[in-house]
């Protein structure tokens, strides 16, 4: 039976420096240091096609941490003056918690998961919780917290890299980052020739 898991390339291992004037290590602590290497999740992607992939991966994986974070900044500008407005926004968000929790808790429905669609019902309130700001004269709020807010998503979306790659050393003679792979060439060449 074919292997479907997830296979780890392996770095051939690199040849001691030979440099004499390098000085050894006199301890553990300095050989930690000197084998320390560490990973910066923020980098500027190279195209603007990465720079794209980039932004609809990060949006998928920090949706949720993006509305939090613009919705925080609303529910702070409505607190002065807006205050029908703020419980409308407290109410949608009511509405879309209970949406949520109620999608999580029935896992196998058809109707909720198949039929429905939940971007399109997400969308829905996010439109009707927009209509109801503007109705109560809340609208000049959206407009400018969504004008401040969306800008630091988008640059957050844009620099953040993954966490899910590893350094990879010798590879194609010099040093690349490689995701892990879900699917080995060879188990995909018997794939094909199967079908």
């Amino acid at each position: 039976m074919a292997n479907y898991g997830t296979k780890q390339r392996i770095s051939s291992p690199s040849p001691p420096s030979t440099d004499p004037h390098e000085p050894e290590p006199k301890g553990p602590q300095e050989n930690f240091y000197r084998n320390f290497r560490s990973y910066c999740p923020i980098n500027i992607p190279s195209t603007s096609e990465a720079a794209g992939v980039r932004i609809m991966r990060n949006i998928g994986s920090f949706g949720l941490y993006y509305t939090l974070f613009v919705w925080i900044i609303l529910f702070i500008t409505l607190i002065p003056m807006r205050k029908v407005s703020l419980i409308l926004l407290v109410i949608m968000t009511y509405v879309t918690t209970i949406y949520c929790l109620i999608l999580r808790a029935f896992p196998n429905s058809v109707v909720l998961h198949k039929i429905i669609d939940q971007r399109v019902v997400l969308a829905l309130l996010a439109v009707a919780t927009a209509v109801q700001l503007i109705l109560t004269e809340a609208g000049i709020h959206l407009a400018v917290t969504l004008t401040c807010t969306v800008p630091v998503v988008l640059v957050h979306a844009v620099l953040w890299g993954s966490f899910d790659a590893f350094d990879v050393e010798n590879v194609s003679g010099k040093e690349e980052l490689a995701p892990l792979t879900g699917l080995d060439e060879s188990v995909a060449e018997n794939y094909s020739d199967a079908v």
